[in-house]
Parts: structure tokens; C-alpha cells; sequence
């Protein structure tokens, strides 16, 4: 829908910001980069103040600032610039919550890089690139999403934490496939001092998600499995499975592959837990789950963002009695529960 004018009629501006719209990507990352958001969180509230705090200079450090102000990252008044609510919470290194390792993953070369392409892969029906076939090891890849995006974990993994009624303290098996940076796992072990995590990925990215085991204390209760979550030995009488942004690097026939992997590997009444961008069956709502299928096209081979509907007949065709569906609280992502029948 074009973006109306004042006097209500369309204007070209929305196309004009689209168009455009690499160039917030950019600033953002700049930003964080410098790390201007700190810096501002930390009384450097004036364009000179900023080019002393940050290396930059006062012309570069004010354009850039009044540019995040004009995208809603920054506040301004008499010169003086403040961080948002949002920015303060999320982009303040001080914060518990900042997310702003995600750059180093999201706003890469690499991440734009494959955009360049989108028009091949819209013809292709996928991606285009050397590496978009996620059964396959991809260690620059992965670790730097291990590295990256833990932060973006903390709502997700404890919610799935309190589904898991993990603060129960019973003791619990569970299988962490594809873990990453291994957050989802590891938090469950945090709240459960009787849980104990296996983590399924890559041996490379498996370092990422040791490390945060021991950071966070619980190493003691967390091994490993080595490999591809289609081929290697999963083991048995798991409580509960994680299933945690995996299912969208797949088609459908290979993601209830991997679901009667995980039916098998499931002790009686044991669940799935599956983590996704879950669109509405009119695949445009909500707007950010609605949006990953373009990422997954682009970036993958065979990949999109299923609908309930199609993950009830995934799950159903593996083996699974229901399927029922949780929105995680102010998270686009929501959660898949799905039981294995006694």
C-alpha cells in the first residue's frame, strides 16, 4: 500500500524508504559499532561529546545520530540527543537484555551479500548460493550465529522453561538438536538443578554452546552428540526434545524425517518442543513471522516459514498425537508442543 500524502493520496515515499532501507541496516550497524548507544547511555549526550567518546568525528557522529533519531533508535532535543526505551534495553551495553551482538551475525556482508541474488532465487524457488543446503556442516557459518544471537534467546528460552515446568526440579532428559549457542538447553538446566541436556550440532559449534555451559555453571550436566541431527545417533528416553529455529531450513519431507527421529528418540508421553516464525494461514500476518519466508528463500536451498496447519500434519504424519501452538510473550516467534502418545 502506498504511503498517503497529506492531502490523502499516494505518494511514492514508501518506495523511495524501500529502496532505500539498506542504508538503516548500515547506520545501525555503525552505531553499534561505535558503540554510540553505550556511550549516549552514558551522559556522551552531545554530538561532541560522542566524537570524543567514540573516536568519530562531530560532523559524522551528529549526521549519524540525527539519522537514528529520524528511525525512531534515538531521541533529540536541543541538540542534546537520549536513548529511546527500546534503545536503552536493547542496545545499551549495560543492559542484561542488549542484543547488539546480533550485527555481528545479521548485519554482515555475507547477510546482505545473498540479497543481491533474491531475484535468481525467486526464480529458483531457493536459494542460490554454494551453501545453502543446512544438512551439511557450515562452520564459519554457525559459529558466528552461535557467537551472535544467545542474547535474542532470553524470552524464548524462558518460556519454554516454564512450559517445561522446570522449576519443579524433577528429574529431566532432554535432547537439545541443532543447540547452537545451546541458551535453549542450558537455561533449563539452570532452572532445573535435575535436568540434564544433551546438545546435538556441529563439533565447531558445540564448542560455542560448552562454553556457555560452564559460564552459566551447569557443565557438569551437559554433554554433547556430534553431527548432523538427520544421521547421528540421537539416543532414547528423552523427555523432552528441542526443536529450536530448525524445522524452516527444511522442506517438508525432510522435517518429518527428522520429526520420526525425534518420535523415536521421545520416551512414552515425552514431547516436542518446537521454537519458529509461525505464520498465519493467510501468510502475510503477523508481519514479522509472514516476512522469514523471503530469509529462508534466499538463504536456503529448500527452506520457509510453515503455517500451523502444516506443521500439525508434519508432526501429525511423524508419529505425534497433538500438536498444540504458545505465542511467546512479545516474541514473533511461537512455540509448537507436541505429544508423543503413551
Amino acid at each position: 500500500m502506498a504511503t498517503p500524502s497529506t492531502t490523502g493520496r499516494p505518494t511514492p515515499e514508501r518506495i523511495f524508504n524501500a529502496l532505500n532501507a539498506y542504508q538503516q541496516t548500515a547506520a545501525l550497524r555503525t552505531a553499534i559499532e561505535l558503540d554510540v548507544f553505550s556511550a549516549i547511555g552514558a551522559g556522551a549526550n552531545s554530538a561532541a561529546a560522542l566524537a570524543a567518546k567514540t573516536g568519530a568525528s562531530e560532523k559524522g557522529a551528529r549526521i549519524l545520530c540525527d539519522y537514528l533519531t529520524v528511525q525512531g533508535f534515538l531521541a533529540k532535543d536541543q541538540g542534546k540527543y537520549a536513548l529511546t526505551q527500546e534503545s536503552a534495553i536493547f542496545l545499551d551495553r549495560k543492559s542484561p537484555a542488549c542484543v547488539g551482538s546480533m550485527a555481528g551475525f545479521l548485519g554482515t556482508e555475507r547477510a546482505r551479500s545473498i540479497f543481491d541474488s533474491l531475484t535468481l532465487a525467486v526464480r529458483n524457488g531457493g536459494s542460490v548460493w554454494s551453501e545453502g543446503d543446512n544438512t551439511k556442516p557450515n562452520d564459519e557459518f554457525w559459529v558466528a550465529f552461535a557467537r551472535s544471537m544467545a542474547p535474542l534467546t532470553v524470552p524464548s528460552s524462558e518460556f519454554i522453561a516454564k512450559l517445561l515446568r522446570a522449576e519443579e526440579g524433577k528429574p529431566t532428559k532432554v535432547l537439545d538438536i541443532a543447540a547452537g549457542h545451546g541458551m535453549y538447553g542450558i537455561n533449563v538446566a539452570r532452572k532445573n538443578p535435575k535436568a540434564e541436556i544433551v546438545a546435538l550440532d556441529w563439533p565447531a559449534v558445540l564448542q560455542v554452546a560448552q562454553e556457555n555451559a560452564r559460564k552459566f555453571g551447569v557443565a557438569d550436566r551437559y554433554s554433547v552428540r556430534e553431527g548432523s541431527a538427520f544421521d547421528t545417533e540421537l539416543g532414547s528416553g528423552y523427555d523432552y526434545v528441542l526443536l529450536t529455529n530448525i524445522f524452516h531450513h527444511f522442506d517438508m519431507p525432510t522435517c518429518e524425517k527428522l520429526m520420526r527421529r525425534v518420535h523415536a528418540a521421545l520416551k512414552p508421553s515425552g514431547k516436542a518442543i518446537t521454537l519458529e516464525f509461525v505464520p498465519n494461514e493467510d501468510r502475510v500476518t503477523p508481519p514479522t513471522a509472514a516476512a522469514f519466508s523471503l530469509i529462508m528463500l534466499a538463504n536456503t536451498d529448500f527452506g520457509d516459514a510453515y503455517t500451523l496447519a502444516e506443521y500439525e500434519k508434519m508432526f501429525h504424519n511423524a508419529g505425534f498425537a497433538k500438536s498444540t501452538l504458545h505465542p511467546v510473550p512479545e516474541m514473533p516467534q511461537q512455540v509448537v508442543v507436541s505429544e508423543k502418545s503413551a
